[in-house]
């Protein structure tokens, strides 16, 4: 152990005391913090303008729906009405288009034989403007149904009684706070794993690889055990991650604190003793993977290419977040959380959002002890042998011969 330390305690004050630590440690939150601030001014203040043409036979129709389209208070949404249409209606509405003076139209045709309902044709300027396109269908569904209700003999006071939006209980808006916290705090404390495991593992494997280079593993192989050399750079820089997270988050929750009106920090003392377990130990196992990959490659090239087999399961991740937090008891965020590559990122997830039950934190945490050990059994092996060989990369073979022999 007296060994173990030496190289952690070397690696730590190493990497603690360089001007790039000190640089990103600044620089990563304030840009990250930047960019929040910017989207969410951008975001709260900006409001889009759109400007459309309603082409009816029903003249009536187009003004509903131009009424309907300017209740919205998020967007202004300027609406033309054709009625009736002329031969050459169409054409001068796309030239309207091509000419940017309008963002697209509604046509709609006359009621044919055997239908209740007229045709819709949506014509928009940008074939991705999606978000046009759902408004008009919620205003074009209200109007039909406010047409067909007046129709079957209801009184204008009674359908706008119907058609009057549902006002929720806001009573309980602590609650809804909460929920809006811990939905925040799953978000960012994911990504902030999820970069953090990334970046000081994928650390280790370069600091095996410039070792190796310059074959100073030679000169320290003579007095300590490859074991106590691996567990001492996982140990050393790990604790350089730990220091700079732990910043990141006390800055964090200060900045939350003096934001006036900002999102409070949804997390109890137990989910942040949860936090630090869970880090700690995936980064002890994708330390582990990336100590193999730094042994097996022989340069940094090489290391880049063999990065995916670390990244691979922190994509999935990323990948299925969304899932998760908004259905943290479904069978998907089950599945990927007693998955012993995704457990640190994903159990946590769920922790944050609805604590699952306690025995199935203990199984995730019980799966990823074990798959730990079997991890770092693998990767002692190979990094025994892998460190002292240079030149080509090992084949499956050659690695099955390294674990017999170590």
């Amino acid at each position: 152990m007296r060994n173990t330390w030496l190289i952690a305690k070397r690696e730590y004050l190493e990497r603690i005391r360089a001007k790039s630590f000190i640089i990103m440690t600044i620089l990563i939150p304030t840009l990250m913090g930047g960019i929040l601030f910017a989207s969410v001014m951008v975001n709260g203040r900006a409001k889009s303008s759109t400007h459309i043409a309603v082409v009816s036979p029903d003249a009536q129709f187009g003004l509903d729906l131009q009424a309907e389209l300017g209740k919205s208070k998020r967007a202004k949404v300027t609406v033309d009405v054709i009625s009736p249409p002329g031969a050459d209606t169409r054409s001068m509405l796309n030239g309207e288009l091509q000419s940017k003076d309008l963002d697209g139209y509604l046509w709609v045709e006359p009621i044919k034989a055997g239908k209740k309902r007229p045709q819709f044709e949506w014509v928009p300027r940008s074939k991705t403007d999606i978000i046009t396109k759902s408004r008009i269908e919620d205003a074009v569904q209200t109007v039909l149904t406010r047409e067909e209700l007046a129709h079957s003999g209801m009184g204008a006071s009674d359908v706008d009684a119907i058609m009057q939006p549902v006002d929720l209980d806001s009573s309980q808006a602590a609650q809804n706070d909460s929920a809006g916290a811990a939905i925040g705090s799953a978000y960012g404390l994911f990504f902030l794993m999820y970069f953090t495991i990334l970046f000081y593992c994928m650390n280790v494997a370069r600091s095996i690889i410039e070792e190796k280079n310059s074959r100073i593993f030679e000169v320290l192989l003579a007095t300590i055990r490859p074991e106590e050399m691996m567990a001492g750079k996982i140990l050393g820089v790990g604790a350089v991650g730990l220091t700079q997270m732990g910043i990141w988050i006390i800055a964090g929750v200060g900045g939350s604190a003096m934001m006036a009106g900002g999102l409070p920090v949804h997390l109890t003392a137990t989910q942040f003793i949860l936090f630090i377990l869970f880090f700690l130990l995936g980064y002890i196992l994708y330390s582990g993977i990336a100590a193999g990959l730094g042994a097996l490659a022989g340069t940094e090239q090489e290391l880049q290419q063999m990065n995916i087999f670390l990244m691979l399961p922190l994509i999935a991740c990323s990948t299925i977040i969304f899932r998760v937090i908004t259905d943290p008891e479904g069978i998907l965020a089950k599945v990927f959380s007693f998955i012993p590559f995704c457990t640190p990122l994903i159990m946590y997830v769920r922790i944050v959002v609805h604590q699952p039950p306690w025995y199935q934190i203990a199984i995730s945490i019980v799966e990823l002890a074990f798959t730990i050990y079997a991890m770092l059994w693998l990767s002692t092996r190979i990094y025994r042998v892998g460190i002292l060989m240079y030149g080509k990369r090992p084949s499956l073979p050659e690695m099955l011969r390294w674990l017999k022999y170590s």
